[in-house]
């Protein structure tokens, strides 16, 4: 490495039998890093983290050297619902997962925008901004920083534009911690080709230009079985999809990247996983 400090790299982990578990599942893969879910995520209300649960958390952290350690929202939240019953739903539970991440002392809360569903994009975007800015008053302490996760731009979800998320960033940004987490398959379906140096140099570049690339913060690593502006999301193994492997090769090089988490959201599990890990670490510089 020539002195050059390691890429952080892993995967989104099982937290079943307890948050700590996802700690240590990522230590079996040789991950110094992971995402996890910190409550049922097919569920509307979860319950607090009982005490000891957290202060196993914590020291299984300090024990394993796992850094930048994300949660990923519930797949149920949608901070643009134009739906009432859903939006406060949405709401309640956004603001129980912040509560969450706070008490396990975690870096990143990665969330999915919202989808517009009955109304205009314009429309979803205020209503996630302000679901946001009603969550200000939480971040009094702790590090935790909130991460929109650019989408493939499927159905009505918003996202998909660097536009959209320049959008929610300029209005919520005095007022509390945000950021950006890329996720590979969904920006490459979303139209922003990155297949090259060249390709990912001109995205980035745009990136830059549109939200700031001080705002990135974290991308999820995935190959895309589908094309270029498909609009569709669905992840494939790292080198087995439409992007291909030097996508990958740059990101862990590229001296605006590659001091950047990533998380494998690839599928097949950790076996993959541990392979895909060994690999970019392997491409690494």
């Amino acid at each position: 490495m020539n002195g050059t400090p390691s890429i952080i790299v892993g995967a989104h982990t099982s937290a079943a039998g307890g948050v700590h578990n996802a700690l240590l599942n990522g230590q079996k893969i040789g991950a110094n890093t992971v995402q996890l879910f910190t409550a049922n995520q097919r569920q509307w209300r979860a319950k607090a983290i009982p005490l000891e649960e957290i202060d196993l958390f914590k020291k299984t952290k300090d024990e394993t050297g796992l850094q930048k350690i994300m949660s990923h929202d519930s797949y149920l939240i949608n901070l643009g619902a134009p739906n009432e019953e859903n939006l406060v739903k949405s709401r309640i539970a956004f603001k129980e997962e912040i509560e969450r991440c706070l008490a396990l002392g975690l870096d990143y809360l990665n969330f999915h925008p919202g989808a517009a569903l009955t109304e205009t994009t314009e429309f979803c975007l205020d209503r996630i901004v302000e679901s946001l800015l009603q969550t200000a008053n939480l971040f009094d302490f702790g590090s935790l920083r909130l991460l929109l996760e650019a989408t493939a731009g499927q159905g009505s979800a918003v996202g998909w534009k660097f536009e959209h998320l320049a959008y929610i960033i300029q209005r919520v940004e005095s007022k509390l911690p945000i950021g950006v987490c890329i996720d590979t398959c969904h920006i490459f379906a979303a139209g922003y080709d990155i297949r090259t140096p060249e390709a990912w140099n001109h995205t980035l570049e745009e990136f830059d230009r549109v939200v700031g690339l001080k705002h990135l913060y974290a991308f999820h690593l995935n190959d895309s079985q589908k094309g270029l502006a498909s609009r569709v999301d669905r992840h494939s193994p790292l080198g087995k999809g439409e992007i291909g492997l030097e996508a990958f090769r740059f990101l862990v090089n590229d001296s605006r990247t590659r001091h950047l988490p990533m998380y494998l959201e690839t599928p097949d599990g950790p076996e993959l996983w541990e392979k895909e890990i060994a690999l970019l670490k392997g491409m690494s510089k």
